[in-house]
C-alpha cells in the first residue's frame, strides 16, 4: 500500500489580486514544477499551525492562515499526497525564495501559464473560476 502524506499549501493573495506562486527546486521531488508553498503536516498540528509554520521556514515571512480552500488526495507513483490548500493572508515580511528556485505574484487569470505539479492543478483551476 502507498503511504499517505498530509501537507499544506498556501494561498497567498496580495493587495493587487495576485497569488504567490513557487518554483520547486531542481533538487525537490517534482524538480521544476510550479506549486503553493507548504509543507508537511507535523504530529500534534492543526492544519493553521502547519501552514504558518511552513511558510515562516520556507519563505522567512508570516502569515495567517483563513480558511480551508481545497482538499484532494492525489496519488503519484510512489506515494498518496492529501493536498490541502489554505487561503492566508500576509501579516508580517515579505516572501523570500530559500527553498524554492524562485517565487511570483500572478494574476488569477494567469495562473494557468505555468507548469504546476499535479495535486496542485486542482486549486489553480479553482482560484481561476472564483475571479
Amino acid at each position: 500500500m502507498k503511504k499517505k502524506v498530509k501537507v499544506v499549501a498556501a494561498i497567498i493573495e496580495n493587495d493587487n489580486n495576485e497569488i504567490l506562486c513557487a518554483l520547486r527546486s531542481p533538487k525537490m521531488v517534482l524538480p521544476n514544477m510550479w506549486e503553493f508553498p507548504g509543507g508537511k503536516v507535523e504530529k500534534g498540528e492543526s492544519l493553521y499551525e502547519a501552514i504558518e509554520r511552513e511558510i515562516k521556514e520556507e519563505l522567512k515571512c508570516n502569515v495567517k492562515a483563513i480558511d480551508i480552500f481545497n482538499d484532494i488526495d492525489h496519488e503519484y507513483e510512489n506515494f498518496i499526497v492529501n493536498l490541502i490548500c489554505l487561503k492566508c493572508k500576509l501579516v508580517e515580511g515579505n516572501p523570500m525564495a530559500c527553498e524554492h528556485s524562485k517565487i511570483i505574484w500572478l494574476k488569477r487569470e494567469n495562473l494557468d501559464s505555468l507548469k504546476w505539479a499535479p495535486a496542485d492543478i486542482s486549486a489553480v483551476n479553482r482560484l481561476i473560476k472564483e475571479r
